[in-house]
């Protein structure tokens, strides 16, 4: 047995929506329509409920209001409600921490969500995969503190130093979050680039290869850590990953967005 599948061993596995999981065979199907994601959502009520009231919020703006499913996926894109919808399957599926801040946990979250979909559209990458791999990320630290509880003051010792919760980690526990995600998101049947991705996000550039998908959560990580969120930020982050994504500078300041333009937990 190894060391990832023995530490699985002393957790209990979040149980996962069917809902959620007819979703996330989706994200490998093209031929998935407006129709079928409606349908999958419109079995949970309140996910739908959730979804209806986050399509109405100032984030999206839109020109008049949203009142059904139908209206939000046309209004708001069908790629969008459904990486929304995991999003809120996936914070479901995870039990309040003791000692943890929750808001600031799917804030930072999605946080990293919306700079990975920035960096990988940008990129010419799947910015929905992207989303929501970087929604996923941190997952892993609530696994950790599930099998380890005495780690956690440790773990989120202040300040919050960009990068450094991944340095803890590894050092406590043996895995980084990332990693204990991966595994979690195997188990789960996920995309096998999000896997990867996930697995070798505190590290994304390796003797053995680079994946680009990792390298984006990477950055995105870092920046959703960081206390400011202005482009100075483009200035700390790693420049062996910048170069391996082959990323402007200067598109990365020109362009760099506002973080309150997509963290919105309300739907959470």
């Amino acid at each position: 047995m190894t060391q990832l599948a023995a530490f699985f061993e002393t957790v209990k596995l979040p149980s996962m929506s069917e809902v959620a999981h007819a979703l996330i065979q989706t994200l490998n199907d093209d031929s998935a329509g407006i129709p079928e994601i409606r349908d999958l959502i419109a079995k949970d009520p309140a996910l739908s409920a959730k979804l209806l009231r986050l399509a109405n919020s100032a984030q999206f703006g839109l020109p008049r209001g949203v009142s059904s499913l139908d209206d939000a996926i046309t209004m708001v894109g069908m790629s969008k409600v459904r990486t929304l919808a995991l999003g809120a399957c996936l914070s479901e599926s995870f039990p309040t921490i003791p000692g943890l801040d929750r808001k600031e946990f799917w804030r930072t979250s999605m946080a990293c969500a919306g700079y990975a979909q920035w960096l990988a559209t940008g990129l010419g990458m799947d910015g929905q995969q992207a989303w929501l791999t970087g929604m996923m990320l941190r997952l892993g630290e609530l696994l950790i503190v599930q099998a380890e509880p005495d780690v956690l003051q440790e773990i989120e010792k202040l300040p919050h130093i960009p990068g450094v919760r991944w340095q803890r980690e590894a050092r406590l526990t043996g895995f980084t979050e990332g990693q204990i995600t991966s595994e979690l998101a195997r188990r789960w049947n996920f995309p096998p680039q999000m896997v990867q991705a996930l697995a070798q996000s505190a590290e994304p550039v390796t003797t053995h290869g680079f994946s680009r998908l990792a390298g984006v959560v990477h950055l995105a990580g870092l920046m959703a850590e960081t206390d400011h969120n202005g482009p100075d930020v483009i200035d700390t982050l790693p420049t062996d990953v910048i170069s391996a994504l082959m990323l402007d500078i200067d598109w990365l300041h020109a362009k760099f967005p506002k973080e309150e333009t997509f963290v919105n937990i309300t739907a959470l």
